[in-house]
């Protein structure tokens, strides 16, 4: 297995003594990391969370402005059920691309990466609001997921490098807090748009905010640069992972996508990509284990038995996550009647429950030291949530609804941010970007998975029910593409063209739908029900404080200080660098390298 790289990104010559160490690759090629950590003080804190804040709620309100505004669009380009490659492509290349933003972080800094991520974004946002055909907009949408994928994943890791791993949690709740007030006002603001204005403001209005968040990266936020040229940096990017990377993921997501609901699950078409992008997925892995010089996914993090307990529930929150955020409106608008709008507000109670939780939980790891319990007591009571969530119908009560709702907020906003700290916790700095981009890679592929199967289980139940009354084939395929015409806003014309009554449109609700959200959210709970166990058994704890925190806190002071009053004395620099080398040896944080 190839040695784990030393903390710290590539220099051209000897080692800064400051801000790199040396790893030994193991063709014996000597390769330096820049440590990026910059702990700061609380008033630049501020800053860089003000700085970061913007680019995730630029990237959460986009993925919901989007979705509500999808049938409008559909409506424009007269685009079917095509129309759902809209979000599915920018969910395709936002997933493939997780993984690639740690490492490049790493080679050549937080910033570069972000600012990134931000440009492309807002690239693809732009070029989509001109889009004259449906397949002018996948494309484009998919070029913007390249960018949009990074941003949530380079503020989480810029927020480690800034933040003491003890006080991470509660700025990570914060970060938590603001996506879920992303995703809030996300559907009125895109209904709004897309009813009063036009759909392609729904790209535009990001814009302003993109650009004001881009200007408060590049000015604002004081980030640790990184040292070397330019073309030993390039020449460190492992090409053939990025690339093994990025076929292996989509040949992998694709058929996810289009498993059940474009083709059949048993259709060549979805099984031969799919078994395809498994084989380069091993390849990937076995180039990452023996030769890769620099790995994307360094295989040793998995040795690591909190990290892999931690990707496991990631799994499982995305899933669950994903599958709540995207049924439970289209159950609000299919059974109860409600426009895209009022079914975005209704969803508030989990938005607002889990942001709240979110912050407690940041606030109490960062008071306590503690996460385990929170972990799997969060995994416990959202699997009970979706156990409820599976009970329900037409003719629950709404207070009733609400309760089970909250109760899934609450279990899912003590999940997020506490296991980014528990796997932050169990490795080195040096480790900490690629381990969290993998994370929220694995995350992105829950979800992207629980789309799949829930439509699937929620297309079959209801196609038993309409082949069970002898309707047309036409008739199905409209059903079962907008599942909406049977809802109480339904106009008895529109019933009676497909060949239904009002009472038979009830009886497929009741018997083919609802059956079929029940039946999704009980997997919910049972998915939920795992990740419990797996972050009981699996998910050790590890103490937050480093050895080095607090010298490294009054350096930062110093070096802001220095800024404006004299510079520190090289001496002390170098000697600070080895007692901090000395630390890690003695935390075990340097793992020697093996052969």
């Amino acid at each position: 297995m190839s040695s784990p790289p030393t903390d710290g990104v590539l220099t051209s010559g000897s080692p800064s003594p400051r801000s790199s160490r040396i790893g030994v690759s193991k063709d014996g090629a000597v390769v330096n990391l820049t440590d990026q950590t910059n702990l700061l003080p609380f008033k630049k804190v501020v800053a860089v969370f003000f700085g970061l804040a913007l680019c995730v709620v630029v990237s959460a309100l986009d993925s919901v402005i989007v979705a509500t505004a999808l049938p409008t669009i559909s409506a424009s380009f007269n685009a079917g059920s095509v129309a759902s490659w809209v979000p599915s492509a920018y969910l395709l290349t936002s997933t493939s691309f997780q993984p690639l933003y740690g490492r490049f972080s790493d080679i050549f800094g937080r910033k570069a990466a972000l600012c990134l991520a931000m440009v492309v974004f807002m690239i693809g946002s732009l070029v989509s609001g001109f889009s004259r055909t449906i397949i002018e907009l996948i494309v484009f949408r998919g070029f913007a997921g390249a960018g949009g994928g990074g941003i949530v994943s380079m503020a989480q890791i810029i927020m480690s490098d800034v933040v003491s791993l003890r006080d991470r949690g509660k700025y990570q709740g914060i970060i938590g807090g603001v996506v879920a007030l992303g995703y809030a006002i996300g559907p009125p603001v895109g209904g709004a748009l897309s009813e009063r204005v036009s759909w392609r403001w729904c790209f535009w209005v990001n814009l302003p905010v993109s650009l004001c968040a881009l200007c408060v990266v590049i000015f604002v936020l004081p980030l640790k640069s990184v040292e070397g040229d330019f073309k030993r940096k390039l020449l460190s990017v492992d090409y053939l992972g990025a690339g093994l990377t990025l076929i292996g993921s989509t040949l992998v997501i694709l058929p996810l996508i289009w498993g059940g609901v474009t083709f059949p699950w048993s259709s060549p078409v979805v099984l031969a990509p799919l078994f395809s992008g498994v084989v380069i997925v091993l390849i990937f892995c076995f180039w990452e284990w023996k030769w890769a010089r620099l790995p994307i996914v360094p295989m040793y993090i998995f040795k690591h038995v909190t990290v892999t307990g931690v990707y496991i529930t990631m799994f499982a929150n995305g899933f669950v996550f994903f599958s709540s955020l995207y049924y439970l409106p289209q159950f609000f608008q299919v059974a109860l009647g409600y426009s895209p709008i009022r079914s975005g507000v209704f969803l508030l109670p989990v938005l607002v429950s889990q942001s709240f939780a979110s912050w407690v939980a940041g606030i109490t790891v960062s008071r306590t030291g503690r996460y385990r319990t929170i972990v799997y007591v969060g995994f416990s009571v959202w699997a009970v949530g979706c156990g409820c969530l599976s009970t329900v119908t037409t003719s629950t009560p709404k207070a009733l609804l609400v309760f089970f709702m909250l109760l899934s907020g609450v279990g899912a906003g003590q999940t997020l941010q506490t296991t980014t700290v528990a796997a932050q916790a169990s490795v080195s700095r040096r480790d900490m970007s690629v381990v969290t981009a993998v994370r929220n890679f694995i995350r992105l592929l829950g979800g992207t998975l629980s789309l799949a199967i829930g439509s699937t289980i929620i297309n079959n139940s209801l196609r038993s029910v309409l082949a069970s009354l002898s309707l047309s084939p036409s008739a199905i395929s409209t059903i079962i593409d907008d599942p909406t015409i049977l809802g109480s806003h339904a106009s008895d014309s529109q019933l009676a063209s497909l060949g239904l009554s009002p009472a038979v449109a009830s009886y497929i609700l009741s018997h083919g739908y609802t059956r079929g959200f029940r039946s999704v959210f009980i997997l919910n709970a049972c998915l939920a029900a795992v990740a419990t166990i797996a972050s009981i058994t699996m998910i050790k704890h590890k103490e937050l404080m480093r050895g080095d925190e607090e010298r490294l806190k009054a350096e930062a002071k110093l070096g802001f200080q220095s800024r404006t009053h004299s510079v520190p004395d090289k001496a002390v620099r170098v000697a600070s660098i080895q007692e901090e080398s000395a630390t890690d040896i003695e935390m075990g944080l340097l793992t020697q390298p093996t052969r």
